[in-house]
């Protein structure tokens, strides 16, 4: 397999940038998720798996000023907004001009304040029972409210799952096949199954046909210079379906995977609808779109 595309998101949530070569640390690629929108009402960090709130941060792309260097501070971002005008991070009217444009008071933040959370909507779409997206335990046990809708809504610690003092929701590098979705393609030929409704960090492609990333959790590969050891399936949540860019809204993605690639995920327990897979970083290094994905093998 090979490195098709490479992507970073300088913001939580909002659209990110396409990479020709990226430096990888243990923190994933250099600068992902370096920011993120935090609510003040709330004391949440922004998260589009709440749509009614927050799907609008899918209207917001976000790259940097400059490319990130290691070992120096991270260069500013540059958020467009809907409208087509554009703000650093560093303007001192950001604050203002995100809380006008989502309609609520918020900021932009370097870091998660101490005991800060985030929510995620567990979504009523017909065909899918909400079981089907993760154990049903888990949902009932986080429930912190309900929408209007009376969809539940999970709240979780940011540093529950992810690495302290991060925005990552569960793991700093997410790598996607295109076997995966020719496969999710196969099975629902009508649906928008695209790369980055997905929100990966490296995309492969190769000879091999299937779900392939399942059988990688517990082992290693290099891509390019970096070497990862892949840690469990990527679970699947409302995010995926909701329309950005170009893309469509399309419940049909996740409704597919849901019904016929769920898998059991030790690390948290239960089974949940997956398409994907997490990576830890072993060495530091660097990955560049054409380089090689070696065959992962017992870490």
């Amino acid at each position: 397999m090979s490195v098709v595309s490479l992507h970073r998101y300088p913001v939580k949530s909002m659209l990110g940038e396409s990479l020709d070569r990226a430096a990888v640390t243990a923190r994933g690629l250099l600068g992902d998720r370096a920011l993120a929108v935090y609510d003040v009402e709330s004391g949440t960090v922004a998260s589009a798996k709440v749509p009614r709130l927050w799907a609008g941060l899918l209207d917001f792309s976000a790259r940097f000023a400059a490319d990130p260097e290691p070992g120096r501070p991270l260069p500013e971002v540059e958020i467009r907004f809907p409208d087509g005008s554009m703000l650093r991070s560093d303007d001192a009217g950001i604050d203002t001009a995100l809380s006008s444009a989502l309609g609520r008071e918020v900021r932009l933040i370097a870091e998660p304040p101490e005991g800060s959370q985030f929510e995620e909507v567990w979504p009523e779409i017909e065909g899918l029972p909400i079981d089907q997206l993760a154990p049903e335990q888990l949902i009932e046990g986080t429930t912190a409210r309900h929408e209007a809708t009376g969809e539940r809504v999970s709240r979780f610690d940011v540093s529950m799952f992810g690495a302290p003092g991060t925005f990552f929701d569960l793991s700093t590098l997410h790598v996607l096949t295109e076997s995966t979705l020719d496969r999710l393609r196969e099975l629902a030929p009508d649906a928008g199954f695209d790369a980055r409704r997905y929100r990966p960090n490296v995309v492969l492609r190769g000879a091999d046909t299937g779900f392939v990333e399942n059988d990688w959790p517990g082992r290693e590969s290099l891509i390019g210079g970096v070497r990862v050891r892949y840690s469990f399936a990527t679970m699947r949540c409302v995010m995926t379906t909701l329309a950005q860019g170009d893309l469509e809204r399309d419940a049909d993605t996740l409704r597919t995977i849901a019904k016929h690639n769920r898998i059991e995920i030790p690390q948290i327990g239960g089974v949940w609808a997956c398409a994907g897979v997490y990576a830890d970083v072993v060495t530091d290094g660097e990955i560049t779109v054409g380089d090689e994905h070696s065959d992962p093998v017992a870490g």
